[in-house]
């Protein structure tokens, strides 16, 4: 076990993640797994609301013209106006430290982020 700030370490040697933000359990899983699953989703602008089933977004960002979703996914994700970016494990577990900290104590976890 190991418990480190600099997550560049920790992607080098570990196979497991968990992250804690005020004590809570943010997302948690095998590393692999973990970066399979989440995806950097830019498109045209809309509602995460209107995204597939099975898409749990995480953090969205939009402009005028597009949106940008940090989006898990166990299923394969295509559409020919989209454009898909994987995550390194930094990147990961920055946004789901944000998401936490913008909503105070930090969310309760899902059953989809604690796999």
């Amino acid at each position: 076990m190991l418990s480190s700030h600099l997550v560049s370490d920790l992607e080098r040697v570990c196979d497991h993640l968990i992250s804690l933000v005020a004590s809570r359990v943010q997302v948690a899983g095998g590393v692999d797994d973990l970066l399979a699953t989440h995806f950097r989703l830019t498109t045209a602008r809309r509602d995460a609301a209107t995204l597939p089933a099975g898409m749990h977004v995480i953090q969205e960002t939009h402009t005028e013209r597009q949106s940008t979703f940090i989006v898990r996914s166990d299923k394969a994700v295509q559409d020919p106006s989209w454009i898909l970016e994987p995550l390194n494990l930094e990147d990961l577990v920055l946004t789901y430290m944000s998401r936490a900290s913008t909503a105070g104590r930090g969310p309760r976890p899902t059953p989809e982020d604690q796999r």
